[in-house]
């Protein structure tokens, strides 16, 4: 079954402008053409498109997408050209993951502080520290009360 760009839209949550920018960017060479010259994608293209949106929402770049795509393209002889490509991006995606869970952690230490019964206490306290150790340095103290 062939779908139209407006159906592939609605089938995958992106815009109509997002998916002929993936097509202007070279994201989208496998999908055909009908009669009409209107893209027409099919079972196989959504699934490469999922493949497309997974890429990219984890960061990886257009030009390594589109290289990935290329690979894709040119057959089963890239599989361990594909592997590396995909391994690389992988360790990004790990490593933004532990970024992602410091950060949280931090979040989830403040939001403790701010809910536990001597919030007050604990925020003047930090707050202290903080302009002591401007103080301390001779600089300027931004933090006033």
């Amino acid at each position: 079954m062939a779908y139209s760009i407006q159906t592939v839209a609605q089938k995958t949550g992106l815009t109509i402008s997002t998916l002929r920018f993936y097509d202007k960017a070279g994201l989208l060479p496998f999908v055909a053409r009908d009669a009409s010259g209107y893209r027409a994608f099919t079972d196989g293209d959504l699934a490469l498109l999922h493949t497309i949106v997974c890429l990219k929402s984890t960061g990886m770049k257009i030009t390594d997408i589109r290289r990935y795509i290329e690979l894709v393209m040119a057959g089963p002889t890239t599989a361990e050209a594909r592997r590396a490509l995909l391994s690389g991006h992988r360790k990004q995606v790990i490593a933004k993951q532990q970024e992602i869970a410091h950060s949280l952690a931090e979040i989830d230490y403040k939001l403790a502080m701010y809910a536990s019964p001597d919030a007050e206490t604990k925020v003047a306290h930090e707050w202290a520290l903080a302009s002591a150790d401007k103080e301390k340095n001779g600089l300027p103290n931004p933090f006033t009360a």
